[in-house]
C-alpha cells in the first residue's frame, strides 16, 4: 500500500480548509440575508403601524416600552391577536380595492420610476413588455400619468380577449418586436 507523502496530505487538508471557509462565508451570507429580511418586515410593521413619522427618539421610546413587556406570554398572546385581526382587516379592504391590471409606456422608463411601479404591486412581464399586477385602479392610472402610461384592467375570464382598455385611452401598443 503506497504512502502519501506530507505534501499530498498537506495539499489535502489546504483544500479541505477552503471548503469550510466557504461554507462558512455562505453561512454568514445567509444569516445576513435573513436578518436583513426582518430589519425590512419590522420597518414595515413600523410604516403600518403609523409609527414612521415619530421622531428617532420618539419611537426608540415607544420600542422599549413594548420591551418591558415582551417577557410577558399573555401580552404577547394578546398582541398577537391584535396584530393578526389588524392584518385581517387591511388584507379584506386591500382584496376589495385591488383588480388586475397592465400598463404600457410609449418609451423606456428611467429606474427611479420602475421602482415606485414595483412599490405600486406591479412587475414587469419580459415577454409581454409590459408592467402587470394586482393593484389599485385608480393609484396605478396617477402613477401611469406621469409617463403616459395606458392602464388596461384585465377581465375576470381568461383567454386572448381578457383585456379590457379603459374608456377614454388609447389602445395598448404592442412592442416592437427587435
Amino acid at each position: 500500500m503506497p504512502r502519501t507523502s506530507l505534501a499530498e496530505r498537506m495539499s489535502r487538508l489546504e483544500q479541505q480548509k477552503a471548503r469550510l471557509a466557504e461554507q462558512e462565508a455562505k453561512i454568514r451570507t445567509d444569516e445576513r440575508k435573513q436578518r436583513t429580511k426582518r430589519l425590512i418586515e419590522a420597518g414595515t410593521l413600523v410604516e403600518q403601524a403609523g409609527l414612521l413619522d415619530l421622531n428617532a427618539d420618539a419611537l426608540y421610546g415607544a420600542l422599549l416600552a413594548l420591551s418591558a413587556n415582551a417577557q410577558d406570554e399573555k401580552q404577547i398572546t394578546a398582541w398577537a391577536s391584535a396584530g393578526n385581526k389588524a392584518l385581517d382587516r387591511q388584507m379584506k379592504v386591500a382584496a376589495e380595492t385591488v383588480e388586475p391590471l397592465t400598463v404600457t409606456f410609449p418609451a423606456a422608463l428611467p429606474t427611479a420610476f420602475s421602482t415606485r411601479l414595483r412599490g405600486a404591486s406591479l412587475r414587469w412581464n419580459k415577454v409581454l413588455q409590459h408592467w402587470e399586477g394586482l393593484a389599485d385602479h385608480a393609484s396605478v392610472c396617477a402613477l401611469a400619468a406621469e409617463h403616459d402610461g395606458t392602464v388596461s384592467r384585465v377581465a375576470k375570464g381568461s383567454g386572448r380577449n381578457s383585456i379590457a382598455h379603459d374608456p377614454g385611452t388609447a389602445p395598448a401598443k404592442r412592442a416592437e418586436r427587435s
